[in-house]
């Protein structure tokens, strides 16, 4: 079982948002232990059914707790209208509530907006590498990626069933049952372009034409898998809220394997050098940011860019208080010296900027004011030590 980097509070009521089979319900188990006094599970049938009929049931069960008392609701989309129980327990009883959720989409139309400030909000990510240790071999995450339960398979093929049945659960768990699309082909046949195209900046209109959908709905469809934690944006960047908001985002999946489960490339080989490679690493090290950020509470801002003459630095990091961090994310164990001087450029349009590129160079240097960093050691110049 591996220790996670994600603190929720002991003291305050929380939401627990991430991706089925990331491990919400474990960690939870790890943090409260003994101290939930009540635990519900809405992905169970018969708990779905109970309180749907009736939503006060939980009211009713749980009138006799003392201030301070735990609950936890999992998957709590399952069922928004719990969130009315829990907003006057919090207020009238002082009861703590643990919440999970693997879609933000249901809830935002329920009454989820009545916990603002009175519950925290915290992510739940596929395993980064601090939380792997020993384990950690970074061409098994690039290849199959960082879901918990990967790691208890020893052979390659199980692995591979894990994530094409994973892909499979989710069209059939989180679009059907949710019924968040009208019709499921057109939607599973997007999911395949859509993996395809992850990292890249989005074009809906032609990703439409490649999924035989219109571009209205591929945009939908993103707001799905968005709200459903699938993958996130990553917008452009631009010192005007006007200009980005013109431009068109990329879109990531949020995990390596699970998006070449979706693409059915899981069981290609990942050859260092290839353009694959390449891709795979990229994400990965984009993923790690956005583990680590949203871990330690950073609150930095992630963008790309990308010039008028198609220029386009992968990923610009806006920190608080400190400069901002333009980086390139270079899969090669060797720089080209124009990459660096590419780099370097365009960082002097971004002010008060600090170029990096991260690599898979063996010792860190820095070349024409550009830091060349081992991608552990950038991991460490952005976050510092994780303990």
């Amino acid at each position: 079982m591996y220790q996670r980097l994600c603190k929720p509070s002991k003291k305050n009521s929380f939401l627990l948002f991430g991706p089925r089979q990331t491990g919400k319900s474990t960690l939870l188990q790890q943090w409260l232990g003994q101290d939930a006094r009540l635990a519900i599970d809405l992905l169970e049938p018969q708990n779905e059914r109970k309180y749907s009929a009736r939503p006060e049931l939980l009211a009713e069960e749980i009138a006799t707790f003392k201030r301070g008392d735990w609950v936890v609701l999992d998957e709590i989309q399952k069922q928004p209208k719990l969130l009315d129980v829990v907003h006057r327990s919090i207020e009238t009883q002082g009861i703590r509530f643990a919440l999970t959720g693997s879609s933000a989409r249901k809830l935002r139309h329920g009454a989820a907006n009545l916990l603002a400030g009175r519950a925290f909000e915290y992510r739940l990510y596929p395993l980064c590498r601090a939380e792997l240790g020993k384990d950690f071999k970074l061409e098994t995450v690039l290849k199959f990626g960082g879901l918990p339960k990967l790691y208890s398979y020893d052979d390659d093929a199980d692995k591979v069933r894990f994530l094409m049945a994973y892909a499979h659960t989710y069209l059939k768990e989180e679009i059907q049952v949710e019924q968040l699309v009208r019709k499921i082909e057109p939607f599973r046949l997007f999911l395949e372009v859509a993996a395809q195209a992850s990292g890249k900046i989005l074009n809906f209109a032609k990703l439409g034409k490649q999924a035989r959908v219109d571009g209205k709905a591929v945009e939908r469809y993103f707001e799905i898998l968005n709200d459903t934690f699938i993958g996130f944006y990553l917008n452009a960047y631009s010192g005007s809220v006007r200009a980005q908001q013109r431009q068109h985002p990329k879109f990531y999946f949020f995990d390596t394997g699970v998006m070449r489960a979706i693409d059915y490339s899981i069981e290609e080989p990942v050859r260092v050098g290839s353009y694959e490679f390449g891709r795979l690493f990229e994400h990965f090290f984009i993923h790690e940011c956005i583990k680590l950020s949203n871990y330690l509470e950073c609150r930095y801002r992630f963008a790309y860019l990308r010039t008028k003459d198609d220029a386009e630095i992968d990923l610009i990091i806006a920190r608080p208080g400190k400069k901002t961090l333009v980086i390139e994310i270079k899969s090669a164990d060797q720089v080209d010296q124009t990459e660096i001087n590419k780099l370097q450029r365009l960082a002097k349009d971004i002010p008060k900027a600090e170029a990096i590129i991260a690599c898979r160079e063996s010792v860190a240097r820095i070349s024409n004011g550009v830091r060349i960093l081992p991608w552990e050691k950038a991991l460490t110049h952005i976050f510092g030590e994780i303990t």
